[in-house]
């Protein structure tokens, strides 16, 4: 692992490479770097350099490797879709929050690099890999995909070096506090110490808390908020768009018996507050179906693709125009950034989003051969992750192999062999398993 960190130097030489004049709405404290570093071409704000690094970041380029919700190249009995991976999501997640973070006063590049950031720290195979991971590294601090991204962004994405090691990215404060979707470490929740979502591993400390100065505690900014709201519009409208796309999604069940109990059972159980009305999720529905460009059917032709486009299009623009009209009425017209706002998404508008949540999860992500899919992938993590135990460094890339040999404990040796699998592809993680398992024979 790397050393211990201190913090970026406060003195002169720090003011020499740091001298850099904040974007409106912004305070010094917020283009601060935990290491001071020259700008290469000056004339570019903080936060078109974080946003520069993350979309050049390695790290970025293999979500494409990660699936969305459809498996890339799975056939159709309608269309050979090419549907969205983690990467393309991230990119119109990206486009998504820098529009209206942009129409809220937030700084555009700041809250699409928070974007772009948001999934770095996804491990292979999604969620299912998250949980087999966490399994895992149970005794090790857990794991959590956004406590990864974090861990990436300031540790692993190989950017910028000082004496004590690597600082990543070595984004500014502002950009990690925008990339921080829970800002507590685990159990830490402030209202659900239960919650398996958090944002730090333990030693990662010294840099969270070094990006949360200041913050009040438990407290999400207001541009990891526009982030978080831009990846539940891009993924509730894009998955149920992939459905339609891949032939699993028929948007006749919508209106019939008992299909839509159904889906209202999924969207209460996982995409909304607890004892939520199913009545309320009907006239959610209800209302997105009553659109004049809902998609009431699929065909696959260029005709049915725009009218889907358009729909997406649809979509999105209502999610977020309720959301700046409502923190608009609550806030003012004036720039809101930082803690000096909340986003406000009316109640109405999450409930639709979470409708549409649920009907890809009913019927993409539960299609029985998904679950079959599941069974294999949590074999495949965690196969490796004890074939790498046993044979460590042995199947470690050069970077982990290295940080390996410099951890000083069988804790610090765990989380390294946890951080080589979060970093693997799909097809990576299949072929280092099918590698390593042979050995074994």
């Amino acid at each position: 692992m790397a050393g211990t960190r201190t913090p970026a130097p406060t003195g002169p030489a720090s003011q020499e490479y740091e001298n850099h004049v904040p974007p409106p709405g912004y305070a010094p404290a917020s283009v601060a770097r935990w290491a001071a570093e020259p700008d290469k071409r000056p004339g570019r704000t903080a936060f078109q350099r974080d946003r520069a690094r993350v979309l050049h970041s390695a790290a970025l380029r293999r979500l494409a490797g990660k699936t969305q919700v459809v498996t890339p190249g799975a056939a159709s009995p309608l269309w050979d879709a090419s549907p969205r991976t983690r990467l393309t999501h991230s990119l119109e997640c990206a486009q998504v929050g820098r529009e209206l973070g942009a129409a809220l006063g937030c700084d555009p590049d700041l809250v699409e690099a928070a974007c772009l950031s948001h999934d770095l720290g996804h491990p292979p195979f999604g969620h299912n890999g998250e949980q087999a991971l966490n399994e895992f590294a149970e005794d090790c601090g857990g794991f959590e995909g956004n406590a990864q991204s974090l861990r990436l962004l300031t540790r692993i994405e190989p950017k910028r070096f000082t004496p004590e090691g690597s600082v990543g990215l070595n984004l500014t404060r502002a950009a990690l506090d925008a990339a921080t979707k829970y800002p507590w470490p685990r159990g830490g929740h402030p209202t659900d110490p239960a919650s398996p979502k958090f944002g730090v591993y333990e030693d990662d400390r010294p840099v969270f808390d070094w990006t949360r100065e200041g913050a009040p505690e438990g407290r999400v900014c207001f541009e990891a908020q526009v982030m978080d709201w831009a990846d539940d519009v891009a993924y509730s409208v894009h998955d149920v768009e992939d459905g339609l796309h891949a032939g699993h999604i028929d948007p006749n069940l919508l209106h019939a018996e008992p299909e839509r109990q159904a889906v209202f059972a999924v969207a209460a159980g996982r995409y909304t507050d607890p004892g939520t009305d199913p009545a309320e999720l009907a006239e959610a529905l209800d209302r997105l179906l009553a659109q004049q460009w809902w998609p009431h059917g699929y065909d696959g032709t260029a005709v049915a693709q725009a009218r889907l486009k358009d729909a997406t299009s649809q979509l999105i623009g209502r999610f977020c125009l309720a959301a700046e009209g409502a923190t608009r009425q609550r806030f003012g017209s004036g720039r809101l950034t930082r803690y000096g706002a909340e986003l406000v998404v009316p109640r109405e508008t999450r409930l639709e989003c979470a409708v549409l949540k649920a009907v890809a999860d009913r019927y993409v992500m539960q299609r029985a051969e998904q679950e079959l899919l599941r069974a294999d992938q949590r074999i495949v993590v965690v196969e490796l992750a004890e074939a790498l135990t046993a044979r460590a460094p042995d199947g470690l890339d050069p970077q982990f192999r290295t940080l390996f040999a410099q951890a000083p404990d069988d804790r610090a040796r765990k989380r390294v062999i946890v951080d080589q699998i979060a970093s693997l592809t799909d097809a990576s993680a299949r072929s280092l398993h099918t590698r390593l398992r042979g050995q074994g024979r």
